[in-house]
C-alpha cells in the first residue's frame, strides 16, 4: 500500500484544506504516516502571509527533499499559488496546486507520476468558485474546522493573501448544513467555523454570516460553535443580540485589531478606527458580559512612530483584551506597505512586539483570574498529567485552558478553583 504523509504552515483553513486533500488521498487507498516517517507522498501545505512563512514553508520541502530523495512531494497553499515555477524547480517536487484544483490532487499527482513528469497545476483566481472540499474528520481532535469562505477583497496594506487567495466566495448554505451534521455524526463536539475573510460570507448570494452561524449551531448533533476571526464591523448590535440566543455559540471572539493608531489603521488600510473597535467590544459585552474578546496586532508598521506605538499598548491595555497574538511586521513584495518610506528596523520591531507580548500575556492572566469561581462547560480534548491520575485538559466557551478530573472528549461542567499562569485548574460539579 502507497503511503503519504502532510505538513501543514499557516492559518485553521490551511489545516483545513490540508485534511480535505488526505482523505482523498486515503479514498484513492493510500495510507496516512505521521510526517518525517519514510513514505511515498509527502504534501506540504505552504504559507506566505510573512517571510517567516515563507522560510519555513521552503525549508519544510528541501528537507523532504533531502531525507527522503524517492519521495513524490506536493506542494500547495498560498506560496505556492504566488511561486509556483521556483517551487516546481525544487529537487523533489512532482505536483504544485496553489489553492485551486485541489479536490482533483490525487488524480494530478497520479498523472504526474505516471507522464514522469513535473506538473503545474496552479489555476487562475479571476472568477474562482468556491471549492468544496470533502472533510468528515480531523485526527485526533474533539474540535473540527468547517472552511465556509473562500478569498478576500480587502487589500490592507501590508497582506499578500488577497493576490493568493483570489476573489471572495462562499460555501452554499445547505453544504454548510451538510458538513456540519457530518463532523457532528463522526463524533465532533464543537465545530470552529472559519475563512479566509469571515465576515465576507454571503457576498452575492443572498445569505449572511448569522445565516451560515445559524446553519451551523442548528445542524442535528452539534454541541458548540467557535467562530473564527472577524472584523469589528460586523459586530452589530444585531449581530451580537443573535448570537447571544444561541446557546451553542462560544463566547470568544476574535476580533482583528491590528493597531491601536487610528493613524496607522489608516496607513493600513483598515476599515475601522480605535472607536469603533471599542464601540464592538462593547456591544458583544452588553449582550455577553463574560465573554473573552481576542484579537492580533502588528508591530512596528512602516511609519509606526513611538507615540504611535504607545497607543496601540494602551488601547489592548485599556479595552481589556483576553489574548493577544503579536507579530513584528512582514514585508510582502508585491503589497501597498513594501513601498512605504519609514521602514521600521528589525531591532525596534522585535522590541515593540517583545513588550506587547509581555502586555497580552499580562492581560491573559488577568482574565484568567476574573472567571475564577465560576462554573463552565469545559469540552476535554487530551489527558494531562500522570495518567493514573485522571486528569485531562480542554477549553471553555472563553477559551480558557483547563485542568480537571475528566477523560478526553467529554464535556463536563467545571468549577475554576486556581489559576497557574493562564491554565485554570477545576473540580467538576453538577
Amino acid at each position: 500500500m502507497k503511503t503519504i504523509s502532510t505538513y501543514t504552515l499557516g492559518c485553521k483553513v490551511n489545516q483545513y484544506d490540508t485534511e480535505a486533500m488526505l482523505e482523498a488521498f486515503e479514498r484513492a487507498g493510500y495510507m496516512p504516516v505521521a510526517f518525517g516517517e519514510r513514505c511515498d507522498v509527502c504534501l506540504i501545505n505552504t504559507c506566505t502571509v510573512t517571510g517567516t512563512g515563507d522560510q519555513k514553508s521552503l525549508k519544510t520541502i528541501r528537507r523532504v527533499a533531502r531525507e527522503q530523495p524517492e519521495c513524490a512531494i506536493v506542494v500547495c497553499g498560498c506560496l505556492a499559488q504566488r511561486d509556483a515555477e521556483r517551487i516546481l524547480a525544487m529537487d523533489g517536487v512532482r505536483l504544485v496546486v496553489g489553492v485551486q484544483r485541489r479536490g482533483e490532487v490525487v488524480a494530478l499527482l497520479e498523472e504526474a507520476l505516471l507522464e514522469d513528469a513535473k506538473v503545474s497545476a496552479v489555476a487562475p483566481l479571476k472568477g474562482a468558485g468556491f471549492e468544496s472540499l470533502f472533510v468528515s474528520r480531523h485526527e485526533g481532535k474533539t474540535r473540527a474546522t468547517m472552511k465556509i469562505q473562500e478569498g478576500c477583497d480587502r487589500y490592507c496594506a501590508y497582506c499578500i493573501i488577497p493576490t493568493v487567495r483570489g476573489p471572495v466566495r462562499s460555501m452554499p448554505l445547505d453544504a454548510v448544513r451538510a458538513e456540519a451534521a457530518r463532523l457532528a455524526a463522526s463524533g465532533y463536539r464543537e465545530l470552529v467555523v472559519t475563512g479566509i475573510h469571515l465576515a465576507s460570507y454571503g457576498r452575492g448570494t443572498g445569505d449572511t454570516l448569522l445565516d451560515a452561524i445559524r446553519a451551523v449551531h442548528d445542524a442535528p448533533g452539534v454541541d458548540r460553535v467557535r467562530l473564527g476571526s472577524l472584523e469589528p464591523v460586523v459586530v452589530t448590535e444585531a449581530f451580537a443580540r443573535t448570537l447571544s440566543q444561541l446557546p451553542g455559540i462560544m463566547r470568544q471572539f476574535h476580533l482583528s485589531l491590528q493597531s491601536g493608531s487610528a493613524a496607522v489603521l489608516k496607513r493600513m488600510r483598515r476599515r475601522y478606527t480605535p472607536e469603533e473597535y471599542r464601540a464592538a467590544v462593547d456591544t458583544l459585552r452588553r449582550y455577553m458580559p463574560d465573554c473573552a474578546v481576542t484579537t492580533d496586532v502588528i508591530a512596528g508598521f512602516p511609519g509606526e512612530t513611538e507615540a504611535e506605538f504607545q497607543e496601540t499598548a494602551d488601547f489592548i491595555q485599556s479595552v481589556r483584551l483576553a489574548r493577544v497574538h503579536v507579530f513584528p511586521y512582514s514585508r510582502r513584495s508585491g503589497t501597498v506597505a513594501d513601498a512605504m518610506p519609514d521602514q521600521v528596523p528589525e531591532a525596534l520591531k522585535r522590541e515593540r512586539a517583545r513588550q506587547l507580548i509581555a502586555i497580552g500575556n499580562r492581560l491573559e492572566r488577568d482574565y484568567v483570574s476574573s472567571m475564577l469561581g465560576t462554573v463552565q462547560p469545559v469540552l476535554f480534548e487530551q489527558p494531562a498529567g500522570d495518567p493514573e491520575q485522571g486528569f485531562a485538559e480542554g477549553y471553555t466557551g472563553q477559551y480558557i485552558r483547563v485542568r480537571a478530573k475528566a477523560a478526553p472528549g467529554e464535556l463536563a461542567n467545571v468549577r475554576l478553583i486556581r489559576a497557574e499562569d493562564t491554565l485554570a485548574f477545576g473540580e467538576r460539579c453538577e
